[in-house]
């Protein structure tokens, strides 16, 4: 089956149901596994690069908030079409991260064959791991789906079992740095997996630019850096903007040696089977105990 995704998290998803050796066509940011995916056309480009602008800057490029505006990635209607792919992944929950749900709907209506079309749109932990029977179901694969459900469902389980009982840290997760933006969707619940108090956001919940002073008034223990789309090296590059604010080194989770830069792009701002590990990732960052393989320096390491 040729399939093209256009979304990184459907492509993690076809990955992690061993069909990645039928994708024809990929986005720009379509990164994991690099082993099965570098060779796969793309079908998408930036309008920018994030590694010229600022976290403000590219809010003010995509209509002044993260989230919000104008999407990030441009089309190639005429690469898809050269593909002529039989499955067209996509998604309808943002706009500014992904190619919009209505340019796909106009790049396929002058298709030959007409490709099917799947659009995902997970906001919660289960909705996501929904997904990879839903897609499953789709490919030809739906008992292999299931399987591989059920196994994310027992990690996300020992996950949960390696924490209860223990002190439930209260934890404030950053998705973008200017402005500032809680981390929402699903990412709450990994929180509440990995044993914290998630704070500022609820589960599910499509959230909007908050105030530093929400941030002061929470009062975290552990503040958790995982902007969307940036990879540690690159949140490292503007880490001033917020240690620069007014009573920074008062945040409880400051004085404790607690803010952890997180590899978003990888396990948290994706909703795709990747967010299991973050689950680990998190268990590691809030109570030091291992789920899972070790977390390296590359996944989580303290702000100093």
């Amino acid at each position: 089956m040729r399939i093209v995704s256009l979304l990184p998290a459907a492509t993690d998803i076809v990955a992690e149901l061993g069909l990645a050796a039928d994708l024809v066509g990929r986005t720009h940011e379509c990164d994991w596994p690099p082993e099965d995916v570098a060779g796969v056309p793309v079908v998408t480009s930036a309008e920018f690069s994030s590694d010229d602008l600022t976290s403000r800057e590219i809010s003010a490029a995509v209509g002044g908030a993260a989230h919000g505006g104008s999407s990030l990635y441009t089309l190639d209607a005429e690469a898809l079409g050269a593909l002529a792919p039989e499955v067209v992944l996509t998604q309808d929950l943002c706009d500014v991260c992904a190619v919009s749900y209505e340019a796909v709907s106009r790049a396929v209506r002058v298709l030959d064959g007409g490709p099917r079309v799947l659009s995902l749109e997970p906001r919660t932990l289960d909705d996501v791991l929904d997904c990879l029977v839903t897609v499953g179901e789709l490919l030809g694969v739906r008992e292999r789906a299931e399987r591989r459900r059920a196994n994310l469902l027992d990690r996300l389980a020992v996950v949960r079992r390696l924490t209860a009982g223990r002190t439930r840290p209260r934890v404030v997760a950053v998705e973008w740095l200017d402005p500032l933006w809680p981390a929402g969707h699903w990412v709450p619940e990994q929180i509440d997996a990995a044993g914290g108090e998630p704070l500022l956001a609820a589960p599910g919940e499509h959230t909007g630019p908050m105030a530093w002073e929400a941030v002061r008034a929470a009062r975290p223990d552990v503040l958790l850096v995982l902007p969307c789309g940036f990879p540690p090296g690159r949140t490292l590059r503007e880490r001033e903007l917020l240690t620069s604010l007014p009573g920074w080194e008062d945040l409880p989770a400051v004085r404790a040696g607690a803010v952890w830069v997180l590899d978003g792009p990888a396990h948290f701002n994706r909703p795709g089977p990747r967010v299991v590990r973050g689950a680990e990732v998190l268990a590691h960052v809030l109570h030091g105990v291992r789920a899972g393989p070790p977390v390296t320096e590359a996944e989580a390491f303290p702000l100093g």
